[in-house]
């Protein structure tokens, strides 16, 4: 990696970002056919069931970033054998945690969908969208993995084309199983689906092809017991970012089940729609730098770290803050695109997007923070990031709500992100500094 570090930076976060926003998009487009074929009832419905497909993802994150991050560190050592041997234990445990995962989640999924407070059509809807995705778990698995392994093998682009194909296949299945086939949330599912078996399939493809750097065989497909741990050790952050994720909107769902009704439920669908496309920004940011920062933190160049972490953190916040005020300059326009036709989904909306996007930057801030520490390999820090965020908004969500009603659901998510965010700044200004004050090598600037 001898290039300029800003350009290797560019390099991999552009394409990265390009991938996470199509990815976005796809998902933005599910709401769009959702909202405008099935009603608010079909994007509550999605809504209430998204916290269990959260978790399917978060585990598939889990293992992606964990296994893509030792993979890299093994490069930065120069150690070629042990990358390959994580890379083939972390597939492995894909294959292997599917069944477990699948058979839980269909257990529960009917009750979870009872506590949020789905009742009559949006409960029905919620759970044809939930059976579907459940049963093909290990593609959701596989494809939220993919793109980080592609990405530490040094092959963001392929990582980029792989998302587009699946996006543009979601979106030509959505038209076709929602819009002209009228199949609500079951067409919704089934293009999802379909859509992460391809990029699934092809993904495996590529690492048991010679294009890989690091190329397999199917007989070294086996479980490396001891890497497992180191796996988890950076991984379970990313777990409990989707958790967290998950386990929040379903709180939402119930507290706006609570204090007001299903509609609302639309209204905070609409607007994870909208969120989606600045969080997937700010990930794939997080994404790009990781890789880089991994290998750097092998090869012991910190001035290069340094230098990474300044870049994705200013870049993230200050789209954050553009991405605000753009939201709040034309709040209704955006909301439009999901629905025109129902007037009181349309003001709740809005007053979601005054009331509960203010702080989105630091989201942004948080994400780079948590991915900077999965690349240190400090995995620790990296999970009290994302456990810290979940734990310091119950308080907010409690309290708020028994103050204010709906107005206080909307503002406990902003005021628990401030919280949150200087203590990590803090925290984040220390190991900076000891990185300032070790013997450092020249950053290739």
């Amino acid at each position: 990696m001898s290039n300029s570090i800003s350009r290797q930076f560019w390099r991999y976060t552009i394409p990265t970002v390009a991938a996470m926003l199509v990815n976005g998009l796809y998902q933005v487009v599910d709401g769009i056919f959702i909202g405008r074929y099935v009603g608010a009832d079909g994007l509550a419905g999605i809504n209430v069931a998204w916290p269990v497909i959260g978790s399917i993802l978060g585990i598939g994150m889990l293992v992606g970033v964990g296994t893509g991050a030792l993979v890299s560190i093994r490069q930065g050592e120069k150690d070629t054998k042990g990358a390959k041997q994580i890379l083939a234990t972390g597939l492995t445990l894909l294959l292997a945690i599917t069944p477990i995962v699948s058979g839980l989640l269909f257990l529960f999924a009917d009750n979870f969908l009872l506590w949020q407070g789905a009742e009559g059509r949006v409960y029905e809807l919620g759970l044809q969208y939930l059976h579907i995705l459940i049963g093909a778990s290990v593609f959701t698995l596989g494809s939220i993995a993919m793109p980080f392994l592609l990405r530490n093998d040094d092959s963001p682009n392929l990582a980029t084309i792989l998302m587009i194909v699946g996006a543009v296949i979601n979106i030509v299945l959505d038209y076709l199983f929602i819009a002209q086939l009228g199949w609500e949330l079951k067409g919704a599912a089934l293009a999802t689906a379909i859509a992460q078996f391809v990029v699934t399939g092809l993904g495996l493809a590529y690492f048991f092809s010679r294009r890989a750097n690091l190329c397999l065989r199917w007989s070294e497909l086996r479980l490396k017991l001891s890497v497992i741990p180191e796996i988890f050790a950076i991984g379970t952050s990313s777990f409990f970012m989707y958790a967290y994720g998950s386990m929040m909107v379903a709180l939402h769902n119930a507290l706006f089940s609570q204090y007001g009704d299903q509609l609302m439920i639309g209204a905070y669908a609409i607007l994870g729609y909208i969120v989606t496309v600045y969080y997937l920004t700010a990930e794939g940011i997080a994404n790009g730098m990781q890789p880089l920062v991994s290998y750097n933190h092998g090869a012991r160049n910190q001035a290069n770290i340094r230098k990474l972490l300044k870049i994705a953190m200013v870049s993230s916040v200050l789209i954050g803050v553009a991405f605000v005020l753009l939201l709040n300059a034309f709040p209704r326009e955006f909301v439009s695109v999901f629905s025109s036709d129902e007037p009181q989904l349309v003001e709740y909306t809005v007053l979601g997007i005054r009331l509960h996007m203010f702080a989105l930057a630091l989201d942004g801030f948080l994400v780079v923070a948590g991915a900077y520490y999965q690349a240190v390999n400090k995995g620790s820090k990296a999970m009290f990031v994302t456990i810290g965020n979940m734990l310091i908004q119950l308080p907010f969500l409690y309290i708020m709500p028994k103050l204010y009603g709906v107005p206080g659901i909307w503002i406990a998510y902003p005021l628990s992100n401030i919280a949150l965010s200087v203590v990590v700044m803090i925290m984040l200004y220390k190991d900076v500094k000891k990185l300032d004050d070790a013997p450092l090598e020249t950053a290739t600037a």
